[in-house]
């Protein structure tokens, strides 16, 4: 069985959310925080061997105050980001163990997640080395050069819009960070992409949404009512009998 590593980009400065008491990944939902609904996922599955969680070094202090007995209990690693995202994720890659196979990206501020997508992208991944959920864009695009008017619309043929998680043979993944230079991609598949290696779309469900805004907050906890429960049987899973993670 190959083994995963999942990193959780969790370092954002949350700048749309507006709200002066969180960022949205440590935001309340449902009755545990974004992020918790997040790594849930993966921490239940016996492929993955590693969780390691990427927060800003300004929330360090705050994030262990507050969930410093989960990271104990849940065995998460903890990674100060940088400043961009691309910053971040190669920090996190340098703490990935030596045994693993294969690196997933998810956002932590996607908490909709079903083990289904999982397992079909991480599929995808081991057949071909790189491996995203994505949708094919289905609105009317428009282009604007004030914020204000349209200046164009824009063909949306061939066009999709990246979700995560990403995963990555580690080796390439790695190989692409170090390369980058001064490339600085919003999405792992991005710096892949630029070593000339192609990436697998897996056509994924738009209930696998990011939470950017707090109306947004609402919006998934009515996903996460109609999405199928993880799976807790699972004997190696650390609240098996039936508890979920606060």
């Amino acid at each position: 069985m190959s083994k995963f590593a999942v990193i959780i980009a969790a370092a954002g400065q949350s700048q749309r959310f507006q709200d002066r008491h969180y960022k949205k990944p440590f935001a309340p939902l449902a009755g545990k925080a974004v992020w918790l609904h997040s790594a849930e996922r993966f921490l239940n599955r016996n492929d993955v061997k590693q969780v390691i969680l990427v927060i800003s070094a300004e929330d360090r202090e705050e994030f262990f105050s507050k969930f410093g007995a989960n990271i104990a209990i849940l065995g998460v690693d903890v990674v100060d980001g940088g400043a961009e995202r691309a910053d971040s994720v190669q920090r996190a890659l340098e703490k990935v163990r030596d045994d693993i196979d294969f690196v997933a990206v998810h956002d932590a501020a996607r908490p909709c997640l079903v083990d289904a997508w999982i397992d079909e992208v991480f599929a995808a991944a081991i057949k071909s080395g790189a491996a995203i959920l994505a949708n094919p864009v289905v609105g009317t695009l428009k282009r604007s050069t004030d914020g204000k008017t349209t200046k164009e619309t824009v063909s949306r043929s061939g066009l999709w819009e990246a979700q995560t998680p990403q995963v990555f043979q580690r080796e390439l993944l790695s190989r692409a960070y170090a390369q980058r230079g001064n490339l600085n991609p919003t999405d792992e598949a991005q710096a892949v992409e630029a070593t000339g290696h192609s990436v697998t779309l897996v056509n994924a469900s738009r209930m696998n949404m990011k939470i950017t805004t707090r109306d947004d907050l609402r919006l998934a906890e009515q996903v996460l009512k109609a999405l199928p429960k993880p799976n807790l049987t699972n004997p190696a899973h650390p609240f098996a009998d039936g508890d979920m993670w606060r």
